[in-house]
């Protein structure tokens, strides 16, 4: 009970009430003690006068009869005698006692240090509040004798006045309390009153009963702090409202989607999984899944770690393969309230179909591919034939000579379509380990004789050697051949092409460079696209099947790397490849 507020406000109430009367009495009493002694010193200063005391030496002679009439005619009018303050007269020799206020009184007073001070002749009239006695000594002194008047106040009657003082303080103390306790009680009870409908209404909001309110009764601050937790619990009751909305929809997007989607805490302990995602995996509801071991019972190669603490590794794509289905897996960060990265998110999209019409395109094209070279084969050797026993027939022979030319063009594109389809599938690639400063020097020493038919200057340059690199030699020399005869097909004569080589930390790095006429800002979006060209009629003239940009980018993403194209429109072209240097060991 006294851990309440309103009975702690109480005790306040009380110790203040303790701690004013304490100070008030204590003061009071101390008061009233000094202003005891100050009146008893202040009364005996003002008999004792030097006058008087010169009066009192002069009178006596030696005579202490003269000295008792003095002393008993300013006894009770001046000197305040009575039965708790008396005088002495003190021979200052022996200190007997030669008459007193106190009838038959042989034995001399205390010793103090005020009758000290009289014996060594000086007045002694030091009070204190700590001694239990008042007193006042005047050393008389005259030719051939010695007395000490000694004035001594047991101070009952300051002890009796401090004893009432005392009694008034402790009954006024009582009643303050009693008071405290009430008033306390009550006005405690204006404050904790709202605060404990305050708490309740705090308990029915933690509990979800928005509803409740509270009567505002007062204009004060409690009132207005009413008022503002009223506002409070409407608009808590909107947002609730709100989020318990969008909740819903979301709940509702999740279980319907056709997409699976999962969530990993940074700990990788999984948040939250759709009906969807379980159906892909055949997953149990009671199932523990922890992020790294789910991913690798599925060769996904994807580690939590990286993610959250690799730059390069925030958003992710892995091809997951199943018994019946093929997931195409997207893996990025999410972030909480505090923009602190707080988990992973798995968007799972099946793409079993589409992997499937992908597998039958590239199976027909390479089936059609196929087939078509054998009629192509036929129509050329008999069109050979042809022009062979058609000597001398100009007619005859240049439409024959048409047929061959166009043959040779199809069996051309039939070629780039069949290394297109065997590019689709990497695992077909043929992989050894070759020196690629080599393979490229051969093959600008091949093209340079083409080059230099046309007047171009075709050279060289190696920034850092690029060593040892695993891949497929036929296909990147095809590749370099593809771009630099590009760089050579159109640049105009007299024109310069510059090839360089070389290896940033894991990258094989080769730039083209030509001073040709450049490709139109509009075309550079779509240069790899099958068949696109940018000038149609010159690229037939020159023998082009539009496949060439699109087979060299198919040999580049097959060793997992780059290709880009930047140009000017009549000032040249520079074309960028990057391949990463993998290890024999890693294939």
């Amino acid at each position: 009970m006294f851990k309440s507020l309103q009975w702690k406000m109480v005790a306040v109430f009380v110790l203040l009430v303790l701690a004013i009367m304490s100070v008030v009495g204590t003061f009071l009493i101390l008061s009233v003690t000094n202003f005891y002694h100050n009146m008893f010193a202040g009364e005996m200063d003002s008999v004792f006068t030097e006058s008087f005391i010169s009066q009192l030496a002069e009178g006596s002679t030696g005579d202490e009869s003269y000295i008792k009439e003095v002393l008993n005619a300013h006894t009770t009018a001046r000197m305040g005698i009575d039965s708790y303050r008396n005088y002495y007269l003190l021979s200052a020799e022996d200190g007997t006692v030669i008459d007193s206020s106190v009838d038959n009184a042989e034995v001399p007073p205390v010793q103090t240090e005020n009758l000290i001070t009289a014996l060594s002749g000086s007045v002694g009239k030091e009070v204190s509040a700590r001694s239990a006695i008042m007193d006042y000594a005047v050393p008389i002194r005259g030719d051939g004798f010695s007395y000490i008047i000694y004035i001594m106040d047991t101070k009952e009657e300051l002890t009796v006045i401090i004893q009432r003082i005392f009694s008034i303080i402790v009954q006024a103390l009582f009643l303050g309390v009693a008071i405290s306790l009430v008033m306390g009680y009550f006005l405690s009870r204006t404050i904790t009153t709202p605060i404990s409908n305050l708490t309740k209404s705090a308990k029915h909001l933690a509990e979800g009963e928005f509803e409740y309110r509270i009567d505002v009764k007062s204009d004060d601050e409690i009132g207005t702090l009413t008022e503002t937790f009223n506002d409070m619990s409407i608009r808590l009751q909107e947002v609730v409202q709100q989020m318990s909305t969008e909740k819903n929809k979301v709940e509702a997007i999740l279980l319907n989607m056709t997409d699976g989607v999962m969530a990993f805490a940074a700990d990788g302990s999984v948040i939250h999984i759709n009906p969807t995602a379980k159906k892909m995996f055949a997953m149990d509801d009671g199932e523990p899944i922890e992020f790294d071991s789910f991913f690798a019972r599925y060769h996904a190669d994807v580690h939590l770690g990286d993610m959250l603490y690799l730059e390069d590794n925030r958003f992710l794509e892995r091809d997951i393969v199943l018994s019946e289905l093929i997931i195409k897996a997207s893996f990025v960060l999410f972030e909480d309230e505090f923009d602190n990265t707080a988990g992973v998110l798995v968007v799972l999209h099946d793409v079993t179909r589409q992997q499937k019409l992908e597998n039958s395109r590239r199976e027909f094209v390479a089936n059609v591919s196929h087939e078509l070279r054998t009629p192509l084969t036929t129509i050329k050797s008999y069109a050979e034939t042809l022009l062979d026993l058609q000597e001398g027939a100009a007619p005859q022979t240049t439409f024959t000579n048409t047929i061959i030319n166009e043959t040779d063009r199809m069996t051309r594109l039939v070629k780039d379509l069949l290394v297109l389809s065997s590019l689709e599938q990497s695992d077909q690639l043929k992989k050894t380990e070759f020196d690629m400063l080599t393979l490229v020097s051969d093959v600008v020493d091949t093209m340079t004789l083409v080059a230099r038919e046309q007047g171009h200057r075709l050279s060289l340059k190696t920034e850092t050697a690029p060593g040892m690199f695993y891949g497929d030699r036929d296909k990147l020399e095809q590749l370099l051949y593809n771009i630099i005869s590009n760089s050579i097909k159109y640049t105009p004569n007299g024109g310069k092409i510059d090839v360089l080589l070389g290896r940033t930390y894991g990258n094989v790095y080769l730039k083209v460079k030509d001073t040709g006429i450049g490709i139109p800002e509009k075309d550079l979006g779509r240069l790899f696209e099958r068949f696109y060209r940018v000038d149609k009629a010159r690229s037939r003239e020159q023998g082009g099947t539009g496949l060439g940009l699109a087979i060299s980018k198919s040999i580049v993403e097959a060793h997992e790397g780059s290709i880009s194209i930047s140009s000017v429109l009549g000032k040249g072209t520079e074309v960028t490849i990057n391949l990463p240097v993998l290890l024999v060991q890693e294939v």
